[in-house]
């Protein structure tokens, strides 16, 4: 790969992520500034990309690959997203909202897999210059988190309005991006294989079958993370709490490079209970963190986003690929994210918004105590679940 393209699809991923990263950390914080909403209002919008995750595939498979070159079609979704994440700003009815985050949802997750598409159609050796390609996408994710701060327009539309500029800067650097082009009509493609139904034969593996279901049902908590902490954390009064957030993805950065060496030598069980651990005491040190005196179990609680991210749905990946094989590894991992980032999510966000209106005080706080504890008794659960039904050795087989 040529220095100047590796450069051009590096600032792609940056751009790519800084862009999510503009306006999805604070999003909640934005709704309940601006629009007054409440926590099941936040929790939909945030399900809206849950649902853009879920069909998002079948836009890819059906369409994308098939009719157009993959930089092209990438540049009109991100001019489109431009325009939408601006009218975002202009509207104070929560429901008016929704759609039009929905609709946005629905033009960018596409264009996470068009990204990759257009990095790997370019590589010579995917396996050692993705990674590093990749890494600027958590670079942008930081950037826009540390920017956010330094501006101090953490409550105000502006973080959309930046997202906005950067979507159409992209849209237009993609149509100089190197061509990827389609692989026509005569790829054979289906409904069933864009959603990865050939990994189904996946689920007659009974360890596999009960990490998938534990993979699920663990993004419940991963979304009050997501969705609420951020108002959370200006709701006890931390300055810059979207710069803070960011030590969550310089924490994820950091533990990924330690995947490949543990996955060998402590085994996949022992990481995944790592990562469900981390997402125990994550809660734990949020229920009990304060502004003041308990600032560090704040700190604690977004720097373990590295393990548990990594150590559960990093693993996760890994642990998917290895069992499903070469053949049907591509379906697997996108069954995998319909399951996990689609169905979990969607399901999480609208639970955790229930619970946030559940703990609401009549001052208009929330008693996040109580709320903390919700997901840090679900990841205990799966915990025991886990440990209880698992059982996979530490030489993984190939299930299929």
């Amino acid at each position: 790969m040529k220095t100047g393209t590796g450069v051009l699809l590096a600032l792609m991923m940056l751009l790519e992520y800084f862009i999510w990263g503009s306006w999805y950390v604070t999003m909640g914080t934005y709704m309940g500034e601006h629009l007054q909403s409440t926590g099941v209002q936040i929790g939909a919008a945030y399900s809206a990309l849950a649902i853009a995750t879920m069909i998002s595939p079948f836009f890819i498979g059906m369409i994308a690959d098939r009719f157009f070159a993959a930089q092209r079609i990438m540049g009109c979704l991100h001019l489109i997203g431009a325009a939408l994440l601006f009218l975002a700003t202009r509207i104070s009815d929560n429901t008016a909202f929704y759609w039009v985050i929905l609709a946005y949802s629905l033009v960018y997750m596409p264009t996470i897999a068009l990204s990759n598409s257009v990095a790997f159609y370019q590589m010579t050796d995917p396996g050692k210059q993705f990674p590093w390609i990749r890494v600027f996408g958590t670079l942008g994710w930081i950037a826009a988190g540390l920017l956010i701060s330094r501006l101090g327009i953490e409550k105000s539309a502006s973080t959309f309005h930046m997202a906005a500029a950067v979507s159409g800067l992209l849209g237009l650097i993609s149509f100089i991006l190197p061509n990827t082009p389609p692989k026509g009509k005569s790829t054979d493609v289906t409904a069933s294989k864009a959603l990865g139904t050939e990994a189904f034969v996946l689920f007659k593996d009974k360890p596999y079958l009960i990490f998938f279901i534990a993979a699920i049902l663990v993004c419940i908590p991963l979304s009050f993370y997501y969705g609420f902490a951020n108002p959370f954390l200006n709701e006890l009064g931390v300055k810059n709490a979207a710069g803070k957030m960011t030590m969550g993805q310089m924490s994820e950065a950091i533990f990924i490079l330690a995947i490949p060496f543990l996955f060998n030598r402590i085994g996949v069980k022992k990481m995944l209970l790592m990562g469900m651990t981390a997402w125990i005491l994550r809660y734990i040190c949020f229920a009990y963190g304060n502004a003041e005196s308990g600032m560090w179990m704040l700190y604690a609680g977004i720097i373990l986003h590295g393990i548990c991210y990594d150590f559960f749905f990093v693993t996760g990946y890994m642990y998917t690929e290895k069992k499903a094989g070469p053949k049907i590894k591509n379906a697997a991992q996108g069954l995998f994210t319909f399951a996990t980032y689609g169905l979990g999510m969607f399901i999480g966000t609208w639970f955790s918004g229930f619970i946030v209106d559940k703990y609401k005080t009549p001052d208009d706080q929330h008693n996040w105590n109580g709320i903390w504890f919700v997901p840090a008794y679900i990841a205990i659960g799966v915990l025991i679940y886990f440990i209880l039904f698992f059982r996979e050795k530490k030489e993984i087989k190939q299930a299929v």
